[in-house]
């Protein structure tokens, strides 16, 4: 029902005709695989154990899904890529400490500041490195943990 009424927090349940087992919410956009082909379906357990699902507003669809474990495992990599990229602009960074250095902060470095979560922005001055390389070290270690799975 989240899906058709982004309001309603209740969380909906089926279970399997066939089976009666639970079957996973994968979304709206899910293109469900013929029931016997058993590689997919796996590729599919394993897309869902690591919080990769079918959800979107339904505008532009649910985004960038790897369709095999190869490149499911690049797709983390290079997000941990990615990630440790921006910790490394973070560890570097020279904080600023008045008002003409944040507003040169943020114009020069916009591209890094608008990758941290609105609640690590503070509404006057600059982001905190520490907090930001916190985010950063958290993200990429999600990252190493769905990688194991």
């Amino acid at each position: 029902m989240w899906d058709i009424n982004r309001d309603d927090k209740r969380t909906v349940e089926a279970n399997c005709p066939q089976c009666r087992q639970f079957m996973a919410n994968m979304g709206l956009d899910f293109p469900s695989p013929k029931k016997d082909n058993i590689k997919e379906w796996q590729h599919i357990k394993s897309l869902y154990s690591v919080g990769i699902t079918y959800h979107s507003c339904g505008c532009t669809g649910p985004g960038y899904i790897p369709n095999t474990k190869e490149k499911l495992i690049e797709y983390f990599e290079e997000l941990k890529r990615e990630f440790r990229y921006n910790l490394d602009f973070w560890r570097k960074r020279q904080e600023p400490t008045n008002k003409k250095e944040i507003d040169s902060d943020n114009s020069r470095n916009w591209e890094f500041i608008r990758k941290v979560p609105g609640d690590l922005r503070p509404k006057k001055g600059a982001i905190k490195n520490e907090e930001a390389k916190i985010y950063w070290f958290d993200r990429i270690k999600e990252i190493e943990q769905k990688i194991e799975k």
